[in-house]
């Protein structure tokens, strides 16, 4: 390696630290989403599976936790860690497909510049652990192709596995890779040898524990996520939000640069025909299949997080492989050399609104919901009233309100969903003591008005209500209701949807 390319590692692995150490106080600074506090209470009771997802996310808090506590921090500190291995890979990949340490130094960064890569890896949701998997695939592929080597299919076979326990969208890595296979001559050999199937069986080793808790659950899990596909009527007005989330996650010059270097792969023969395939088929097939959802039902901007080291290496490709015409090199590199600050303070931007609600002027914006600004607070006055009615144990309606219920009261407090207990069996039910009452209900109506919770309870008063709010913005009200006069079973233990329930 030159003296230049020794720089320009160098100089790589420097600014993807710095970022990390930013997502790192970003994540110390910002309270949890309720996502993560459900996945922290899933980490506290590792199972092969859970109702919503695999269980590489609660793998992945349980390792942070077990390092910083129950903090913040603690929570999404590995998952902010694993930055290191997927820009290793995407770095790696880039530089076994189209040659040279420039184009593995800009797919590297313009990965890191990405919203999905910095907020995505910060808030610790599957689509985490499944972007730093996704990487190892496409680098374990691309070994394969250089070395020509069967033994790398039990590598690919176990980023597969590792990326199939983050989250069920890892399927579709088999049909990209089939679709490699057969569009490339020289690759079809591996269709009939038996590394690749060794890798096939690998695959699904690392995944069997999945396997065996749905097994042992009715399929729940498959059924809820698989369920997703079914179309049983149209809307097309989905697919007009896709491309606007996409350019906001990828932000915007790295979406420019991708899109154009898609375009390169495909018209302008950027790089050799295998390395061509490879980007092109790891990306279009999940997007065509979004796209396909999108015509029924909303299409969440995280869940395209696998396509991701693709997308930014076909960004990659389009900075420093493709020749481009004057006027629109010099765009190329103007995007190219701003992508990276734009990502940094789109992000800084994000967490200093989703703390402070400055930038909207203390309105109402998409964060306030999920984030758990003002919880805190909220826990503190919740703890009092508990203790002043003596209640046994809190309810909550929903799984995230559990979540950041279980987080922010003090250690020990009985906090359970009243409903959708699905949710919560790989845990421990509350004891008979903890549910013998009275009960505090958190909430966000008159639960007096619920005909579900007057046919167990017959005594509902309440005894509260509270706001949480964000500087002086009022996220919500919150209602506690004191449930007394329990009649039979406090918990509503009726079976999920997907197994025939409400």
């Amino acid at each position: 390696m030159t003296a230049p390319d020794q720089r320009l590692v160098r100089g790589t692995a420097a600014i993807v630290v710095g970022l990390i150490v930013l997502r790192l106080v970003a994540s110390a600074w910002t309270p949890l989403t309720f996502d993560e506090a459900y996945y922290w209470m899933w980490s506290k009771h590792l199972a092969g599976g859970y109702y919503d997802h695999p269980p590489m996310v609660a793998v992945v808090i349980r390792l942070g936790t077990l390092i910083a506590g129950d903090t913040e921090f603690g929570v999404r500190l590995v998952s902010v860690l694993l930055g290191l291995p997927m820009s290793w890979a995407v770095y790696q990949t880039a530089a076994l497909l189209f040659g040279g340490q420039r184009v593995a130094s800009a797919a590297t960064l313009l990965l890191n510049a990405t919203m999905m890569a910095a907020a995505g890896t910060m808030i610790v949701t599957p689509d985490a652990p499944l972007l730093v998997a996704s990487s190892l695939v496409l680098y374990s592929l691309a070994k394969l192709l250089a070395t020509g080597r069967g033994v790398w299919w039990l590598a690919v076979g176990a980023a597969v596995g590792a990326a199939l326990l983050s989250k069920y969208t890892a399927f579709f890595f088999g049909p990209a890779i089939l679709i490699w296979l057969i569009a490339v001559p020289k690759l079809r050999r591996w269709l009939i040898s038996l590394w690749t199937y060794l890798g096939g069986v690998v695959a699904l080793a690392v995944f069997s524990p999945v396997l065996l808790w749905n097994s042992e659950h009715q399929w729940v899990s498959f059924i809820k996520q698989l369920g997703r596909a079914r179309i049983d009527h149209f809307n097309p007005a989905f697919i007009g939000e896709l491309i606007p989330t996409q350019i906001a996650f990828a932000t915007p010059l790295v979406f420019i640069l991708g899109a154009m270097g898609l375009y390169a792969l495909v018209l302008r023969q950027s790089g050799a025909w295998p390395a061509r395939v490879l980007i092109s088929a790891m990306l279009w097939t999940i997007v065509a299949y979004f796209l396909w959802h999108s015509l029924h039902a909303r299409v969440e901007a995280n869940w395209f997080a696998p396509v991701y080291p693709a997308f930014a290496i076909a960004a990659a490709v389009a900075a420093n492989v493709t020749q481009w015409r004057a006027r629109t090199q010099r765009n190329v590199d103007f995007c190219m050399r701003w992508a990276g600050p734009t990502g940094v303070v789109m992000f800084t931007l994000l967490v200093v609104q989703a703390n402070t609600g400055l930038l909207s002027g203390y309105r109402r914006d998409s964060t306030v919901r999920s984030i758990g600004v003002g919880f805190t607070e909220v826990a503190a006055q919740i703890e009092a009233v508990r203790s002043r009615v003596g209640a046994t144990c809190v309810l909550a309606p929903d799984y995230g309100t559990t979540g950041w219920l279980a987080f922010y009261l003090p250690k020990g407090t009985c906090v359970t969903q009243i409903n959708q207990r699905i949710r919560w069996i790989n845990m421990p039910e509350p004891t008979a003591a903890n549910l013998a009452g009275p009960l505090l209900l958190v909430g966000a109506q008159n639960a007096s008005t619920v005909p579900e919770l007057r046919v167990r309870f017959g005594s509902i008063e309440k005894v509260a209500q509270l706001t949480r709010k964000r500087g002086p913005l009022v996220i919500e009200p919150i209602e506690l209701d004191l449930l007394g006069d329990i009649k039979g079973d406090p918990l509503d233990r009726s079976p999920p949807p997907e197994l025939g329930g409400r």
